[in-house]
């Protein structure tokens, strides 16, 4: 399962970075362009923002964590290149 929760980690990231692109770069210059890619990408990073969620709760017993490192865990879904971070710290034997 630690595995799993690595790539969700990596795809959580990549997802949240491509929303935030799609949002800063082409929103201002094509709005159909935008409303095309708003929707899949939205809905990809949400199912996988869940996921991230879901599965640091799970492994939570498993790595040893305390309940400060599952905050810090959770609370970097929401920074940009936070998952990655968390990924090569707190994953980096999974």
């Amino acid at each position: 399962m630690n595995k799993i929760f690595k790539y969700t980690a990596i795809l959580e990231g990549f997802s949240y970075l491509a929303l935030l692109s799609n949002m800063l770069f082409i929103k201002p210059n094509n709005t159909d362009l935008y409303k095309f890619f708003l929707f899949p990408i939205g809905m990809a990073h949400g199912i996988l923002f869940i996921g991230y969620v879901i599965f640091s709760i799970l492994i939570k017993n498993n790595q040893n964590w305390s309940f400060k490192d599952l905050v810090v865990v959770n609370i970097a879904s929401f920074i940009p290149f936070g998952t990655f971070y968390i990924e090569k710290k707190y994953l980096k034997n999974a």
